[in-house]
């Protein structure tokens, strides 16, 4: 059996994620999406939420589980009994940070990455515009899942009106 960790902080999934998970699917028996955890970031979605938000815009896919870690990723992928990690990459940016943290885990645990390139059509997404977009009134709707809109919507709400 072939798996692989797809990590990240989701927070929110966006279909660009989604498109780099659902090809990855295709690729591998198993493929475990981890929401990594970073004490030093507060985000938008806590860790829960953001699980349960990738595990309904995952559902329609049979080999992908939803999980989350805090630590070193090439722990987990062995802890796994995997030996990759999937990334997808926007533009040469990602590449050049990517590359690096590529070869640090491949050095440090034999556990390899594969990069996806983006799709064209969402080369251009990343949560933190998405995030940012919203918040501002911008339309969204065609950047995330239904499911991670509404609840997105919603929590800008929340914090508009907590300000």
């Amino acid at each position: 059996m072939t798996g692989a960790v797809c990590p990240g902080s989701f927070d929110p999934v966006t279909v660009g994620h989604l498109d780099v998970i659902t090809r990855a699917a295709a690729q591998f028996d198993e493929i475990v999406v981890t929401v990594m955890i970073n004490k030093n970031k507060r985000g938008l979605f806590s860790v829960d939420e953001r699980i349960e938000l990738l595990g309904e815009s995952t559902s329609q896919l049979g080999n992908v589980r939803i999980a989350s870690w805090q630590g070193l990723l090439v722990d987990y992928a062995r802890e796994l009994g995997f030996t990759a990690i999937v990334k997808g990459l926007r533009g040469a940016i990602d590449f050049d940070y990517e590359l690096q943290m590529a070869q640090m885990n491949r050095k440090l645990t034999g556990v390899d990455t594969l990069f996806f390139p983006a799709n064209p059509a969402h080369s251009f997404l990343s949560s933190s515009l998405v995030k940012e977009v919203a918040t501002y009134g911008g339309d969204v709707e065609d950047m995330v899942p239904p499911a991670v809109h509404a609840k997105l919507l919603a929590r800008i709400a929340e914090r508009n009106a907590e300000a």
